[in-house]
């Protein structure tokens, strides 16, 4: 795996991945802000066809638009990211799609807050998120078009649009067959 956007300070260790923000770090296109940043910090890996990646998302959010989740990305203009964000004064669930410009979806966590599992599901140009908090069923978040090349990066993503300094944690990240179309729900 590799990093688009190194951070200074960061550490792989027995499958877990800690990271900590830059100053005013983000994933964004145009919409609304009228800004295009691309200087989060996104660790990742190349993946052909369809698939399903899976990981453990934490962090110690504590400002607005503190974010660490996970990201698909086919280039700067194509890509989705979803995970912990700081939204309305509460750690929510979001998820960014990005065709050129990006929309932002926002749901309350159903559970604790403190530590969720992402998965991202590719089939084709259709793209699904899903979370869980702990043992509870999967949430389906998001389902949507995304017009992507054959190769894509996977791989867990943190910024801090407003500050430096979010700790995010990582683990249990693994790629493979994409899920039933059946386990969409």
């Amino acid at each position: 795996m590799q990093w688009l956007n190194e951070p200074r300070e960061w550490s792989l260790e027995d499958g877990v991945l800690h990271a900590v923000t830059e100053l005013r770090t983000d994933f964004w296109r145009e919409t609304f802000y009228g800004w295009t940043t691309d200087n989060g910090h996104f660790f990742h890996r190349p993946v052909t066809g369809d698939f399903t990646a899976e990981a453990v998302v934490s962090a110690a959010h504590t400002t607005r638009f503190d974010q660490a989740g996970m990201m698909l990305r086919a280039d700067e203009r194509n890509w989705l990211k979803t995970g912990l964000e700081v939204t309305s004064g509460a750690v929510q669930i979001s998820t960014v799609y990005t065709r050129g410009h990006s929309d932002v979806s926002m749901a309350p966590v159903a559970g604790p807050a403190g530590e969720v599992s992402m998965r991202i599901s590719r089939f084709g140009a259709a793209v699904t998120v899903h979370y869980r908090s702990g043992d509870a069923p999967w949430h389906l978040l998001r389902l949507g078009h995304l017009d992507l090349p054959a190769t894509v990066d996977i791989g867990v993503m943190c910024c801090s649009p407003e500050r430096a300094g979010l700790r995010a944690t990582f683990r249990d990240l693994r790629v493979g067959p994409p899920i039933s179309r059946d386990n969409l729900e």
